[in-house]
């Protein structure tokens, strides 16, 4: 009997487009990627709410028409009365499936079936365990774990679905304060939305001009960006049920072709590396982390 052929996901858009580029991102995504599970929705800041509110259902229903699975996304840090009053909506609505994004919404959940995304904690078996008896179907677990510690997650949670993030700047870390406008001489409260500026992060260096970390917002990123297409066969062998890819300014079709081609077998793993590095030539790929290894490096 083969196994069941592994899951492509795209997660939420971590950056701020403009509305227009936003939706002609996700209708092309729609109507060419060959993915299964498209996340919606905020994740990063609820200042950027506003931009997408008007596109959201049509995107939604245009990614459905296409035969793709749609989750909304909730956000990652919860800190204002109003951002919390969003969340519990949001695990009220029951048209689409809510991706966690931090574990107050889990709560708000009831026990509903829901996912579980990467910026909750799930290090151990234990964890997944205690999130599948409130309602947990499926986690994306965090990126910075080595493929033992995915093992045995998998192995000790086997009522879940698992995923891993694939593609992509890593979110590292997320804060109440905006690093982002700081840096371009503003404060969080009278941001400009300064990050609009930089579409796919701002690469941040060190004082000896190596590369180190990027800036999104209130968010933390990798400034590589993750490429765990020769990890594959020994994710699906482990147990991984599906790789989630995250949205960068490149041809994201392409990269989703990419990775299912190389999930299916089809095309070799360094063939399907020099295709990525086709795609976003600007980026420097790693795979540290599920080598147990610094992040930044590509094995």
């Amino acid at each position: 009997m083969s196994e069941p052929r592994l899951g492509l996901t795209l997660g939420p858009l971590l950056y701020l487009w403009d509305d227009a580029a936003w939706r002609d991102f996700y209708f092309r995504i729609a109507d060419e990627a060959d993915v299964d599970t498209v996340v919606l929705g905020e994740t990063v800041c609820s200042k950027r709410d506003h931009f997408h509110s008007d596109s959201l259902d049509i995107v939604a229903e245009r990614l459905v028409s296409a035969g793709k699975r749609v989750r909304m996304a909730s956000l990652a840090l919860v800190t204002l009365e109003r951002e919390l009053k969003a969340m519990r909506q949001l695990a009220e609505q029951d048209r689409y499936e809510l991706e966690v994004g931090e574990i107050a919404a889990h709560g708000a959940m009831g026990g509903r079936p829901h996912a579980i995304g990467p910026m909750v904690n799930v290090y151990n078996a234990a964890t997944a365990r205690v999130l599948a008896k409130g309602g947990a179907t499926s986690v994306c677990l965090p990126p910075e774990l080595p493929a033992a510690s995915i093992r045995a997650v998998v192995a000790g949670a086997p009522e879940l679905a698992f995923e891993v993030f694939a593609f992509g700047r890593v979110p590292l870390s997320i804060s109440a304060r905006c690093a982002h406008a700081r840096l371009k001489g503003l404060t969080k409260d009278n941001c400009q939305f300064v990050c609009g500026d930089d579409p796919d992060g701002l690469p941040v260096d060190t004082l000896d001009n190596q590369p180190f970390l990027a800036l999104n917002g209130v968010q933390t990123m990798s400034s590589t960006s993750q490429s765990l297409l020769g990890d594959i066969p020994a994710l699906h062998a482990i147990g991984v049920s599906s790789l989630r890819l995250s949205p960068q300014v490149c041809d994201m079709v392409g990269v989703a072709r990419t990775f299912r081609a190389v999930a299916d077998g089809t095309v070799a793993p360094m063939a399907g590396l020099d295709h990525l590095m086709a795609f976003y030539p600007e980026a420097a790929f790693s795979n540290g982390f599920v080598h147990d290894l610094p992040g930044h490096q590509l094995v």
